[in-house]
């Protein structure tokens, strides 16, 4: 028997020379996947299971009849006469070689477990240095893994021990082959677990200084005891071991003989190995090498994702994928049905070459063409209906052919939809020639190519040429390296899939912390709608502050969204800096981060108060949600001496007045100065402040003017609106509500316009009274729309729902409409056009208007 080391493990002279020839040596295997997690450059991969034949002769097992993986058998004559001996001995150097990086793996997985016990004890503290969800993250099933091997290594030692001929260890690698669904976990986590750890890093200097210096034990017979490793390296491990073990099961059926118990057991081992990596490489995202880079380094795909370029003057949507050392643009080619998808390049940039800047980009860039806002509003109403059309066609018994119609056409206006709303410019220049125009919906979204960009173009990046042959690699290795599938729209989602929420979210943006040197900041709020973002909400700038308190509150309205983003920015006040482009944002970002919309947080009746970290930067903030169906309910006030939820004609007879106060003063003070004010009524105002009108008005609070000059503008202009989405009833009241659908759907143009006024004249002399100069005052702003943005029907599209929407009960009544959620996609547009029908008109006097007679009779 051969003599034992400290560790219990055979000492070899000639040991060295035959691990050489191993790819699992206790070093750990030197093969295409970096051990760390990155690449040679340093770039982030995620974790691909190789199983190709670069990795090792045999590792792609032959297919049986059905398609399984079988073991390849063992060269003819490996093992003949006295060979079995050798094979024998080979066999134990194996094992003797696995079982000693096996001890290096257990000590790496044990220097992870032991942060994460104290991690955890103290989440639940007052001073957590992570939450228990963090935790569990970032060490998913780490314990887990840990006790599979341990339990192996502690059953594989005695047997290398007491080696001889008749020592059996198939059953051994077959159970654990048979709990590799453990590593699956992991690796579905991994991705997560790793953006976990590295937002925890920046956020927390203490989990930082713990994740950059984890020990880990070296061998028991080792000089050196310990060695420090980061965590992220650590958390690659796990990755990397499930090649080795299918690494060494090949070996060790080169040397085990045929008749041997071992063998089938190894078999199976090696078939469930197999069979376990090719189910993981199909779903995982495979960052492989596509070719060399000129430092003759791996390429590896960072990123990618639908943009839309201006190219010859229009807009193309392409998907564009950020190499380590280039950037190509890419279209999706038309292939016949069933063949595979192909990409074609349109064009490619090496980093080295890009830049971000010219002298003047509006000379090398395409102008951009902006659609009115009014197409994109009509569009995502149209998709809303489309949407119901579908809900209640699946529900029809043979329904599914019109189903399938109807996802057809609601794919090419979400389509549309996604290629002409994107309005803010990202802009990309070769230093040595053309440049490149993107639009993108969202800030957030421009920040991160552009950082991830300077992040790679902070290495020693040469300069590259791509032949023929290998563009037309590269572009190929697009199609399985991606991980931005379809393009973001509805009809490619599950119908299992979570729709997002459909109502008003109520966000405070409470204050930050975290900025080194004092700033004017700001933050914006965007929601995801019809699958991009979009900015809703700015608080005011916090000037000449390291800790700036906004306290601000805002209603947002929600469309099938599922994430809120949050922007900190650091204002720029040196008009010189701005860019022609009025769509340029050329204020700083000190820091961007998103939160899931999970309905059942913020569902509730109370505030959820959360915290989102970026970049070091903390910004606390609180929000509810109120689903559509509440959001339509007109509630009446339980107090009558105010306005707010009080009937039109009680306010008016109470103030003797024709048209309430309220109306009158918010009207004044948005003409006075809010008229220019771009985005009037649409943009959200502060919810506390609209909240303090509406305290002041219902109080008749004696100072309410002197409120009001001091107020921000689209607090009061979200007043106003608020005031008739509060009312009992609509303005244009429930009782005329079916004879306005009916009467705007009307096609000859004197029954409409008869039909139309006759309604007017039918309203209760307060409605109408208050109506028409609200009417007149829309015109006036409409008037300005070069320079507030607003037009005609951007206003309608605002008001519209808020003067017509039925109230609760009003809403199923008469109609097949199963809730309230439906008649938002059913009437939405119908309320809309109606509106926009009365600003359209010629200017409507009330004398008038009750002086003619009706010579066109509508039952209303």
């Amino acid at each position: 028997m051969e003599p034992l080391s400290a560790r219990g493990l055979p000492r070899l002279s000639w040991i060295d020379t035959l691990y050489s020839n191993f790819n699992y040596n206790t070093d750990g295997y030197e093969g295409d996947a970096a051990e760390d997690g990155k690449s040679q450059d340093g770039s982030e991969t995620l974790p691909y299971i190789d199983e190709s034949p670069t990795m090792s002769p045999q590792l792609c097992a032959p297919q049986g009849p059905d398609g399984e993986a079988v073991s390849p058998t063992p060269p003819e004559g490996l093992l003949a006469g006295g060979d079995i001996e050798k094979g024998l001995e080979m066999k134990k150097l194996v094992l003797s070689g696995f079982l000693a990086s096996e001890e290096i793996y257990i000590n790496q997985l044990e220097a992870l477990i032991l942060p994460m016990r104290p991690l955890k004890a103290t989440a639940t503290t007052s001073q957590p240095v992570l939450t228990i969800q963090q935790v569990e993250t970032i060490f998913y099933k780490i314990q887990d893994i840990f006790e599979i091997h341990k339990e192996f290594y502690d059953a594989l030692l005695p047997n290398i021990q007491q080696w001889d001929e008749k020592v059996t260890v198939g059953h051994l690698f077959q159970k654990l082959a048979s709990q590799l669904g453990v590593y699956k976990a992991f690796v579905d986590n991994y991705k997560v677990a790793l953006e976990t750890a590295e937002k925890c890093s920046q956020a927390n200097v203490q989990f930082q200084k713990i994740s950059e210096n984890l020990k880990v034990k070296g061998p028991k017979d080792s000089k050196d005891c310990t060695t420090s490793v980061s965590m992220e390296a650590l958390l690659y491990k796990p990755i990397d071991r499930v090649t080795r073990s299918t690494l060494v099961l090949h070996d060790l059926l080169k040397h085990t003989p045929k008749d041997h118990p071992d063998f089938p057991l190894l078999q199976d081992a090696l078939r469930i190995s197999q069979n376990f990596l090719s189910s993981i490489n199909e779903e995982i995202d495979p960052r492989r090498t596509a070719v060399t880079t000129p430092k003759g380094e791996a390429r590896q795909l960072v990123k990618d994702g639908f943009l839309v370029e201006v190219s010859e003057s229009s807009r193309k949507l392409r998907h564009v994928f950020l190499f380590t050392d280039l950037l190509l643009c890419a279209k999706m080619k038309k292939t016949a049905v069933g063949r595979h998808q192909q990409y074609e390049c349109k064009w490619y940039l090496p980093l080295a070459d890009l830049t971000f800047q010219t002298l003047d980009d509006s000379d090398s860039c395409p102008s951009i063409q902006v659609l009115p806002e009014h197409e994109i509003e009509e569009m995502k109403i149209k998709i809303s209906v489309l949407k119901s059309e579908i809900q209640k066609e699946k529900k029809a018994p043979k329904g599914q052919s019109r189903v399938e119609r109807l996802r057809k056409k609601m794919n090419e206006q979400e389509s549309w939809l996604l290629l002409h709303s994107p309005t803010i410019p990202f802009r990309i220049h070769n230093r040595h020639g053309k440049s490149y125009q993107f639009l993108i919906s969202s800030d957030y979204e421009r920040s991160e190519w552009r950082e991830s960009i300077q992040k790679l173009q902070k290495k020693d990046l040469q300069a590259c040429v791509l032949s023929s042959v290998e563009l037309q690699v590269l572009t190929s290795s697009c199609f399985k390296l991606r991980t931005v599938h379809n393009i973001p729209v509805t009809s490619n989602k599950d119908d299992e899939e979570t729709p997002g929420l459909y109502g008003f979210l109520h966000v405070i943006v409470h204050s930050a912390k975290g900025f080194k040197e004092s700033a004017n900041l700001y933050c914006t709020l965007e929601v995801d709608s019809y699958g991009y973002f979009v900015s809703k909400a700015k608080t005011r700038v916090f000037r000449d502050t390291t800790e700036p308190h906004w306290n601000e509150e805002f209603e947002i309205e929600l469309e099938g969204s599922q994430y809120l983003r949050i922007l900190c920015y650091e204002n720029c006040y040196d008009k010189s800096m701005l860019n022609k482009d009025d769509n340029e944002i050329v204020d700083k970002i000190m820091g961007k981060g998103q939160v899931q919309l999970d309905p059942q947080t913020v569902q509730s009746k109370n505030w959820h108060m959360d915290v989102i970290e970026m970049n070091g930067i903390k910004v606390e903030f609180s929000m509810k949600f109120t689903s559509r169906d509440l959001s339509l309910k007109r509630t009446p006030s339980k107090k009558q001496s105010g306005v707010f939820g009080v009937k039109i004609n009680v306010v008016t007879k109470r103030e003797r007045s024709k048209v309430p106060y309220i109306v009158r003063q918010c009207i004044e003070e948005v003409e006075k100065r809010g008229i220019d004010e771009v985005g009037i009524y649409r943009i959200s105002g502060v919810a506390t402040d609209i909240q303090a009108l509406k305290t002041a008005f219902d109080a008749n609070t004696k100072d309410i003017l002197v409120m009001l000059s001091d107020m921000d503008i689209n607090a009061i202009a979200g007043t106003l609106k608020l005031y008739f989405r509060e009312l009992p009833e609509p303005l244009l009241t429930d009782r005329l509500y079916p004879a306005f659908m009916e009467g705007i759907a009307l096609s000859d143009p004197a029954a409409k316009e008869n039909c139309m006024m006759h309604l007017l004249r039918s309203l209760p002399d307060p409605n109408l009274m208050t109506f028409l100069p609200l009417l007149e005052h829309l015109k006036r702003v409409a008037e300005k729309e070069p320079i507030n943005k607003m037009s005609l029907h951007n206003l309608a599209t605002v008001f519209g729902p808020t003067l017509l929407r039925p109230s609760e009960s009003e809403i199923t009544k008469g109609q097949q409409i199963t809730s309230a959620s439906d008649i938002w996609s059913h009437d939405v547009m119908a309320q809309v056009q109606v509106l926009l029908y009365y600003l359209q008109h010629p200017p409507i006097s009330f004398a008038e208007l009750k002086r003619n007679t009706l010579y066109f009779s509508t039952d209303v």
